[in-house]
């Protein structure tokens, strides 16, 4: 019916244009000529589209006849679905077009469009699997969550379609944070495809928020056998869910299963270093000063971090600066020419009372401007030294501002320099750039309160590589 009204239109604009045409024109100008055989037709301008408009009449008509005679042949001959085919054939390219349509509308973010092409497409087509789909998304658009929500329960309800309608139902759950919902919606889906990339991630990110550590494990355990994630990220999430699980087994007091989840952890993924660190405290607990090393010297080799050294310098917690020195030796070799080997060099010669060989390792920094860690050595060296208070505290001054490294708030940085600091004006400036962490550092560091005021209204900017050259800062207001 469509296409009669369309083609009437266009019949109706044609002749209204060759009427205005021949109106307006010269009868001697406006003519069209055509010989054929030796005959001469000479026909005006109107005339010429009208013929053209009847020809075209002419052609459709005589195709719907042919069809229709044709449909009419099929049905004498025995054929009793002809005439219902006949019909059928011209409902599916309305619903074909009518879904093409709304699926544009529905990529385009027309979620009224979408829906209006949506209910003439499931008009239209015998395709369920199809137009319930553009329908939800069509709903979905215009933001109609509980007509949505039908048509994926719909979809959910055959075989074919059920994973579109549990991803969907799942979009809707995540998007409501019904998160108990959607993790049920999420394993539906897996179980649905098994090996579909986004379910299992999806899957994965649920089971995390939910700390169901052992289910999450298993999934990505899946996506690694799948090649779903690369062997690396696989390795590394998998080693920071059995971290997590060793975690939980000790503040359940599970110690036994604390220790081996966590060592599993650490060899898992070395990179991890809070998991080499709570493997090595439990090896520690366990009396296995050994096997705790190892792991330490493993991560270390990967990266050096201060809380790496932490662990390695509580593997003997009682031993002389001197002895603690040589023994960091074994991790300095491995990364000699890292910057937190630099910082340890400088920390643990002033624990040593070694000013000389403090400087030395913390202007070898490749550092663009100091660190509040930097800053805390220098100051550290300065007081070591001897120089006066001031200095110390325009290091600390600046240090407040300056950038925070990983290693600011470490033991190691605690043990080395609190001690010299402590009983000054400058030990709350010095507790702000460096937190302690009883219990790791050196055996020599001293514990206790600190219990002085620092005075920011004095900030040096001193040169601690000349103390002699330090001149007493103005008043900053």
């Amino acid at each position: 019916m469509s296409r009669v009204i369309k083609f009437a239109i266009f019949f109706g604009l044609v002749l209204a244009g060759g009427l205005a045409l021949n109106a307006i024109s010269d009868p001697d100008l406006g003519s069209l000529t055509l010989e054929l055989n030796g005959v001469v037709y000479e026909r005006t301008i109107f005339e010429a589209s009208l013929m053209l408009v009847v020809a075209v009449i002419v052609l459709l008509v005589a195709v719907a006849v042919v069809r229709f005679g044709w449909t009419l042949a099929m049905f004498i001959l025995g054929d009793e679905n002809a005439f219902s085919n006949f019909f059928a054939r011209s409902r599916e390219r309305k619903g074909l077009d009518a879904l093409s349509k709304g699926l544009l509308a529905v990529a385009s973010g027309d979620g009224k469009t979408a829906l209006k092409k949506a209910k003439i497409a499931e008009k239209n087509l015998q395709r369920p699997e199809l137009t319930r789909l553009l329908n939800a998304k069509a709903a979905e658009l215009a933001g109609d969550d509980a007509r949505a929500e039908t048509y994926y329960k719909a979809l959910m309800s055959e075989d074919q379609t059920a994973f579109a309608g549990a991803q969907g139902l799942l979009g809707q759950a995540m998007a409501e944070e019904d998160t108990d919902r959607a993790l049920k919606l999420a394993e539906h889906a897996h179980e649905l495809m098994p090996r579909n990339e986004l379910a299992m991630e999806t899957l994965y990110t649920l089971q995390s928020q939910k700390f169901d550590w052992a289910g999450a494990r298993k999934t990505v355990q899946e996506q690694k056998k799948y090649g779903l994630l690369p062997k690396e990220d696989a390795t590394r999430r998998e080693a920071a869910l059995v971290f997590a699980q060793a975690e939980d087994a000790e503040r359940e007091g599970k110690a036994e299963d604390a220790r081996k989840l966590s060592v599993e952890a650490a060899k898992m993924d070395p990179s991890n270093v809070e998991a080499v660190s709570g493997a090595v405290r439990h090896l520690l607990e366990d009396g296995s000063k050994r096997a705790a090393s190892k792991l330490i010297v493993e991560a270390w080799r990967i990266q050096p971090h201060p809380k790496l050294a932490a662990a390695y310098a509580a593997v003997e917690p009682d031993e002389a600066p001197a002895a603690r020195r040589r023994r960091f030796e074994t991790l300095f070799a491995l990364q000699p020419n890292s910057d937190e080997v630099q910082f340890l060099r400088a920390e643990l010669a002033l624990v040593a009372e070694d000013w000389g060989g403090a400087r030395k390792a913390i202007e070898d920094l490749r550092e663009t401007e100091p660190s509040a860690r930097s800053c805390a050595v220098f100051a550290a060296i300065a007081r070591g030294e001897g120089q006066p208070d001031y200095v110390v505290q325009g290091w600390l001054a600046r240090g407040l501002g300056a950038p925070r490294t990983a290693g600011s708030d470490s033991a190691i940085s605690n043990a080395a320099m609190l001690p010299l600091l402590m009983g000054s004006a400058d030990t709350e400036a010095m507790n702000d750039v460096t937190e302690p962490d009883a219990g790791v550092g050196d055996s020599d560091a001293g514990s206790g309160p600190i219990d002085a005021d620092v005075s920011d209204a004095e900030v040096a900017d001193a040169d601690v590589t000349d103390p002699d050259a330090a001149k007493k800062p103005e008043t900053v207001s």
